[in-house]
């Protein structure tokens, strides 16, 4: 598979109250072309900060960033970001936040609002085209905060725990939309969790990160067919043998940091 993205031993560190703390050191991954990639590790050990770099809101401390073989500086507008906040504007109603990036590069209406409708269409919620923010439900929120990045089409989509506050039904029922979308889209997509089961489910490869300074412990294939049925994909031999395996490497991580806090 061709490459879109690399870090070649990008490290950050922070300064905070005159105190010198390291977030990431010497990580290098390379991130595939149309693949699912997951990022799960110990709190604290740098995942957002990692997604910062990557699209370009934070500069690394050492290191590079190479978007399609090109050493990168500032903001990526290629990179799509989807945070754990919905930030949708609250002024807006559904459509008019799902349209807002195509009406930002001057789409003429009719176009923008179309390819809005049928995205909102994909994931569920048409008829709620008209309602305001405060209106929706969580993961309501959350369907519309993923079709607004996907709407301007970029070649890469980082997704930071959009699932974390959603209750378990909710959560699992938007894993299968994003798979959905994610197979007629096939971007390019890292995905950052805590959550070990979520990781597996959705990725083609999930790495685990090591306890802070966060670094990269392992990179895992994950050799389960597509399409995937998350309801149930726990119930099979292939997910139960690389969950096994990946939970005690990030328990041990998981220990490591709780020693390093206290």
């Amino acid at each position: 598979m061709d490459t879109i993205l690399s870090l070649r031993s990008v490290s950050k560190v922070f300064f905070s109250h005159g105190t010198r703390v390291v977030a990431l050191e010497r990580i290098d991954l390379d991130i595939y072309e149309k693949e699912f990639l997951t990022i799960v590790g110990p709190s604290g050990c740098g995942k957002s900060t990692l997604l910062n770099i990557i699209v370009g809101l934070t500069p690394p401390s050492e290191g590079a960033v190479l978007f399609q073989g090109f050493p990168t500086t500032g903001i990526n507008t290629s990179i799509g970001y989807v945070p754990q906040a919905d930030n949708l504007l609250p002024w807006r109603t559904l459509l008019k936040n799902v349209e807002f990036s195509l009406e930002l590069r001057g789409e003429v209406k009719d176009q923008r609002e179309e390819r809005a409708r049928a995205l909102i269409r994909q994931v569920g919620l048409t008829g709620f085209e008209n309602h305001y923010p405060y209106e929706l439900s969580g993961g309501m929120r959350q369907r519309a905060n993923i079709i607004r990045t996907l709407i301007y089409d970029p070649e890469v989509i980082l997704m930071d725990e959009p699932f974390g506050p959603l209750d378990a039904q909710t959560r699992i029922t938007l894993q299968n939309q994003l798979l959905q979308l994610w197979m007629e889209s096939r971007k390019t997509l890292v995905f950052v969790t805590h959550d070990l089961v979520e990781a597996i489910a959705l990725a083609d490869r999930v790495v685990v990160m090591t306890a802070r300074p966060g670094g990269i412990r392992s990179i895992n294939e994950v050799r389960i067919a597509r399409p995937r049925d998350v309801f149930h994909i726990h119930r099979s031999e292939e997910f139960r043998n690389i969950y096994d395996k990946l939970w005690e490497e990030l328990r041990a991580e998981v220990e490591k940091g709780e020693v390093i806090d206290g």
